[in-house]
């Protein structure tokens, strides 16, 4: 009896193996050699910056689809990208190149902990359970570090309770700004000259009331831009940075220097030095961004 239960599964095994040896055969299908080849002139990243589940999903995708560019690697950069336009035979279209910025400066806004949170340091279970999570402002960087731990380029750090980018290391992957549940952390194009340091949807008298440096919607910074490029939409101030680099320098900065709440500055631009990496802040820097930067490097 037991012979022929031994008998049985070697029959059933053989019957299957030889279906399964045919089935390989009948349904291969042949991968183009330049999906290989693609997928070693990644970095190998596998952040999902470029829009799929990681490198090989991309590999395959822009060799197989004609739509898909070549330069949507933006961890490997534009040496990537024309590598990747090499082995497809697609232009390589000059792309912008990002970097992720914080919305928030509650240190400057001496914005005070009520309380002290003991739950789990997460910031999405912060902000889930609290609507000011450990923080007077409901909008403010809740620092627990949930975009550190996405973050596959160690760009991202926790100093005094805010998360610090590292724009050198930063590629412009965006897994921190989707890790953010405040939407603190945003893209913006690494050529951006000012950016909005606060995020709060409250109105006057609650932001004057939380934060010394929060955006209370006066309006002045979109009426003072000759390019158009501020507006107030949903109860914050929003930069189309296109706009703005596209009308260059000519205004001055105009609409950080009509904010007496210092809410909009002129941030540092940064260029990548081949030897050593070293970021350097260019003159134009504002005067509240470079003491904003000695104190983080303190």
């Amino acid at each position: 009896m037991v012979m022929i239960s031994v008998l049985v599964l070697l029959g059933l095994g053989l019957v299957t193996a030889t279906v399964l040896a045919v089935a390989s055969r009948v349904f291969h299908v042949e991968e183009d050699p330049r999906v290989q080849a693609v997928l070693e002139a990644l970095p190998g990243a596998n952040c999902g910056g470029c829009g799929f589940a990681g490198c090989e999903g991309y590999a395959t995708a822009v060799v197989t689809d004609p739509a898909i560019p070549a330069n949507r690697c933006c961890a490997g950069g534009a040496a990537t990208s024309v590598a990747v336009g090499e082995l497809t035979g697609k232009v390589v279209a000059e792309a912008e190149p990002l970097r992720s910025f914080r919305r928030c400066d509650k240190l400057a806004g001496k914005v005070v902990k009520p309380y002290d949170y003991k739950g789990m340091p997460s910031c999405a279970a912060a902000a889930a359970v609290a609507i000011g999570g450990s923080s007077t402002c409901a909008y403010s960087c809740l620092g627990f570090g949930d975009c550190v731990q996405v973050c596959p380029f160690d760009a991202v750090e926790i100093k005094d309770g805010l998360a610090v980018i590292n724009p050198i290391k930063c590629t412009g992957c965006g897994l921190c700004a989707e890790a953010c549940p405040r939407n603190v952390l945003e893209l913006i194009p690494a050529r951006a000259r000012v950016m909005v340091f606060c995020s709060t949807q409250d109105k006057l008298k609650r932001v004057a009331e939380v934060c010394g440096v929060g955006c209370i919607k006066c309006g002045r910074c979109v009426k003072s831009c000759p390019a158009k490029a501020v507006t107030l939409e949903n109860e914050r101030i929003h930069i189309n940075h296109k706009l703005c680099l596209s009308y260059g320098p000519e205004c001055e900065e105009a609409c950080a220097a009509s904010c007496n709440r210092n809410a909009l500055r002129v941030i540092c631009r940064v260029s990548l030095a081949e030897a050593g990496k070293q970021a350097e802040a260019t003159p134009e820097e504002s005067a509240p961004v470079r003491e904003a930067a000695a104190k983080e490097e303190a």
